[in-house]
C-alpha cells in the first residue's frame, strides 16, 4: 500500500526533478524554457517543499524553501498527490499574474515528461527515445529509491541496514551516473558519479538498462547474462535492490 507522505516525496523530488534533464536532452522542451525567468515554490502542508528555477535556458530543482515567482500550496501530501495524477489543483498563494506560464510552457513540458516516463514498445525502437527514456526513468527510480528508504515504513528498515557510503549506479558507453548516498540510514541520491564509492552496481547498455528498468528483465537475469556487474561491497547493494523493488509500487 502506497504511503501518501513517500508518494509527494516521490512526486517532487524524484519525478519533478526530471525537468533537469528534459530540458538538457528534448530539443522542444529546451525550447519551450529558453526565454523563461521564473522560480516556482511547491509547499505541502505535513509534507516535503521544493523549488523548481528556470533561468537561462536551464532548470534546477532544490529541496525545501527559497526565492520564488510563484508559490503554490498543497494542503496534505494526498493533495499534492492528487494533483500529479491529474485530479486537484494546487492553491496558488502568489503569482498570480503569472499562472499564464503554468498553463502554457509548463502544462507542456509536463506532457513532454509524461511522453518519456510512459514509453511503448513502438516508441522504444527510437534510439535516440530510448536514450532519453532510459536516463528519465533511472533518476525516476533511485531518487523514489532514496525517499522509499527515508520514509516509508518497510523502507526505512532496508534503508537502516545500508552501512555508511556511497553506491555509484552507471550505464557504460553513453549513458549516465548517479550514485546513491548511505549517512546512519538516511539516503540521498545524487547526480553523477561518487569518487570513492563503497560499492558499484554498473549497466553494459543502454539497452539493458532500459530493460531492467521497465520491467522486461528482471535483476537476477541480467546478473546471470552479465549485462549488470555489482562490486565493491555486496551487503550494500544486497539491501538498495530490495529498495529498488519497492518502486514499481509507487510509480506504477
Amino acid at each position: 500500500m502506497k504511503d501518501q507522505l513517500t508518494m509527494s516525496c516521490i512526486n517532487l523530488y524524484a519525478v519533478l526533478q526530471n525537468m533537469e534533464n528534459l530540458v538538457e536532452l528534448d530539443r522542444d522542451a529546451k525550447l519551450l524554457i529558453e526565454n523563461a525567468e521564473i522560480a516556482i515554490q511547491f509547499a505541502v502542508r505535513g509534507g516535503p517543499a521544493a523549488l523548481l528555477s528556470f533561468e537561462n535556458g536551464r532548470c534546477r530543482l532544490q529541496k525545501g524553501k527559497g526565492r520564488s515567482n510563484i508559490s503554490l500550496y498543497f494542503t496534505s501530501p494526498e493533495h499534492l498527490n492528487k494533483m500529479f495524477g491529474g485530479k486537484a489543483n494546487p492553491i496558488p498563494l502568489k503569482g498570480l499574474t503569472k499562472t499564464g506560464f503554468l498553463k502554457n510552457e509548463f502544462t507542456k513540458l509536463t506532457d513532454r515528461l509524461t511522453y518519456y516516463l510512459k514509453p511503448t514498445d513502438e516508441l522504444l525502437k527510437n534510439p535516440e527515445y530510448l536514450r532519453i527514456n532510459t536516463i528519465l526513468t533511472a533518476n525516476t527510480a533511485f531518487f523514489a529509491l532514496a525517499e522509499i528508504g527515508n520514509n516509508d515504513v518497510l523502507g526505512r528498515l532496508n534503508a537502516g541496514r545500508i552501512p555508511d557510503g556511497d553506491i555509484n549506479v552507471s550505464i557504460l558507453g553513453e549513458g549516465p551516473s548517479l550514485h546513491l548516498k548511505a549517512r546512519k540510514g538516511r539516503l540521498e541520491a545524487v547526480k553523477g558519479a561518487s569518487s570513492a564509492p563503497r560499492a558499484i552496481m554498473s549497466f553494459a547498455d543502454i539497452e539493458a538498462a532500459n530493460g531492467m528498468l521497465n520491467g522486461k528483465v528482471d535483476a537476477y537475469t541480467c546478473i546471470a547474462s552479465g549485462t549488470i556487474q555489482m562490486k565493491g561491497f555486496l551487503p550494500m547493494l544486497d539491501h538498495m535492490n530490495k529498495l529498488l523493488s519497492q518502486v514499481p509500487e509507487y510509480l506504477k
